[in-house]
């Protein structure tokens, strides 16, 4: 039998609702142009809400044997996915058990001149993004300064090399984002454009959502990932935490 180069287990978890979420609502609502929110995206924090699903879902991690937890949690550098990650961590009492740290691959992805814009604010400011949009699809539309998922795709390949190069065997914990999700998905399921968009029109990631995969090692030639979880949202629920699915990008950029 070929050597297992995958995790044992893989964990990938959006981050907690943040005060981005909240604010972009807010604006939406009035029909404003601009999110109103000065920090930076990388900046901006949980929101109330978003700490206590994350202490909802560090508190089902915890209840895990230990021989199940995870021992490498990996999360975005960007501040509520940090925060989630810390939080999943104290409560599931990982401790020194586990590796922990950041990895700027695992970022947002990056919205460039529509960012902290609004729906309205993208055809005020921008009409022609919305033609270019529809003209190319979104898994390749790249807005000025941003990204297309093919972008962050690229990125992903090379975080998978890094799992399968450093992390075989291990029980790997990720925190990061909705997009980054649905692309890990992409990857792993070895999907295509059409499915992971159908796969993304169906529904948002919900805030602290977790999808899980399980090495198979019949599984291939070689063993493979299999997925066990999609947005799995019963922590949050049996917690009495609400469990929101807002859109972490601006509205004008869903289907």
């Amino acid at each position: 039998m070929a050597e297992q180069k995958w995790p044992q287990t893989l964990w990938i978890v959006r981050h907690g609702q943040s005060a981005g979420n909240v604010a972009r609502d807010v604006a939406e609502a009035a029909g404003r142009h601009r999110i109103d929110i000065a920090d930076r995206d990388m900046d901006v924090p949980l929101s109330g809400l978003g700490e206590r699903q994350a202490d909802a879902l560090g508190l089902w991690f915890g209840r895990m044997p230990a021989a199940f937890l995870p021992t490498v949690v990996l999360y975005s550098p960007y501040l509520r996915a940090r925060e989630t990650a810390t939080r999943i961590a104290a409560l599931a009492k990982l401790g020194s058990q586990a590796s922990f740290g950041a990895d700027e691959r695992l970022r947002e992805k990056e919205f460039g001149v529509i960012d902290r814009l609004t729906r309205a604010g993208i055809q005020q400011f921008h009409p022609e993004l919305n033609e270019q949009r529809d003209h190319v699809g979104k898994f390749y539309f790249r807005p000025p300064g941003g990204e297309s998922w093919c972008d962050v795709i690229l990125r992903l390949r090379s975080v998978i090399d890094t799992i399968t190069r450093e992390y075989r065997g291990e029980r790997l914990l990720i925190v990061a984002h909705q997009v980054i999700v649905n692309c890990f998905r992409y990857l792993l399921e070895r999907l295509d454009e059409e499915q992971i968009l159908s796969i993304d029109r169906l529904a948002d990631v919900p805030n602290c959502g977790v999808t899980s995969y399980e090495f198979e090692p019949a599984a291939g030639k070689a063993g493979r990932m299999v997925r066990k979880l999609v947005n799995f949202v019963a922590p949050l629920e049996e917690a009495g935490t609400p469990v929101t699915v807002e859109p972490d990008m601006p509205a004008a950029a869903k289907p």
